[in-house]
């Protein structure tokens, strides 16, 4: 259940592109002439596109790949496409070079194109196997999955302050072992979602007396948990609202939540080369899930353009000369 950072939309995209991105999506790889692309020796091409899905998070991550390759002495460019059906395929093909992703959604989706809907999902908590299926089902496309970062972008669960303190609850274990009864602000798919409703209740025994479907880390949610009217939202750990409406996160000790870890994704044939790896790799030993949640606060409300928030922080964690 990727709702909240995954609810892209453009905002800009190439038109031109348009006709090669529909076709790409309708694929289940590399077509027969671009096959060499996945056998050939990783490439190493000077310019480069850097894609974005077109919220915050990832503009923001784009442009921290972008700057931090010019530097190296690549050229970049940003190009902002709406959702994985247009992008996806458009990485196949060169059209972009690089993307922001997340380990466990991405690897599902892979999945899900290769072996259809209905294939047992291939995320998990587990970070390794992730990333196993991850790069498994990424090189047959001529595609590679680069190491992850400290920074996840995972569903999470949070209370109010207030809450928290008067029931001494740090954890949603805590929270089972309370045997509070709790009403859930979230979205109405979260009934069904085995890391949601279900998953709470079987694995941290949390009395979930009923879901309140005003979605997920929208204003309206926290707002309902803020007012008393429900007792827990759902959310990500980068959201970065919480802390005006008194609301704090309630950790995962248990793991219930899969592994989407920020995971660079590049093109083999034009950059996959160690040097790629090297320049972007760089910020996996900083970048932290607070860092993010910072810059998103840093975009949505303090209406900073991502790109200045992105060199900020560059220059900040020594990784961008000024």
């Amino acid at each position: 259940m990727r709702a909240l950072r995954r609810r892209a939309t453009a905002t800009a995209v190439l038109l031109p592109l348009l006709p090669l991105f529909l076709v790409g999506a309708c694929s289940g790889g590399p077509s027969l002439e671009n096959q060499g692309a996945v056998t050939a020796p990783p490439g190493d091409s000077k310019h480069l596109t850097i894609g974005t899905a077109g919220f915050t998070e990832s503009d923001v991550l784009a442009q921290m790949y972008a700057l931090l390759l010019k530097q190296a002495g690549y050229s970049t460019k940003i190009l902002s496409v709406a959702n994985r059906e247009l992008y996806e395929p458009a990485l196949e093909s060169g059209q972009i070079d690089v993307v922001p992703e997340y380990a466990a959604t991405f690897a599902d989706w892979l999945n899900a194109k290769t072996n259809g809907a209905k294939a047992p999902p291939v995320g998990s908590p587990d970070l390794d196997a992730t990333m196993k299926a991850l790069r498994g089902l990424a090189a047959p496309r001529g595609l590679t999955a680069l190491d992850p970062g400290k920074a996840v972008d995972q569903n999470a669960f949070a209370v109010t302050t207030a809450f928290a303190k008067q029931h001494r609850l740090k954890t949603l274990s805590d929270l089972g072992a309370s045997g509070l009864k709790v009403r859930l602000a979230a979205g109405d798919e979260c009934v069904q979602r085995p890391y949601c409703e279900p998953g709470l209740k079987k694995t941290y025994g949390i009395d979930v007396t009923g879901v309140d479907p005003k979605g997920v880390g929208t204003t309206q949610s926290k707002k309902a948990v803020q007012d008393g009217k429900d007792q827990m939202v759902l959310t990500t750990t980068t959201d970065a609202t919480l802390s005006d409406f008194g609301l704090v996160l309630l950790a995962d000790d248990k793991h219930l939540q899969n592994a989407d870890y920020i995971v660079p994704v590049v093109n083999r044939s034009r950059a996959g080369s160690e040097r790629v790896a090297k320049v972007l790799g760089a910020l996996n030993s900083v970048l932290t899930t607070q860092d993010l949640a910072s810059m998103n606060e840093q975009v949505d409300s303090w209406r900073r353009l991502p790109e200045d928030v992105a060199r900020s922080y560059l220059e900040s964690k020594g990784l961008l000369k000024g």
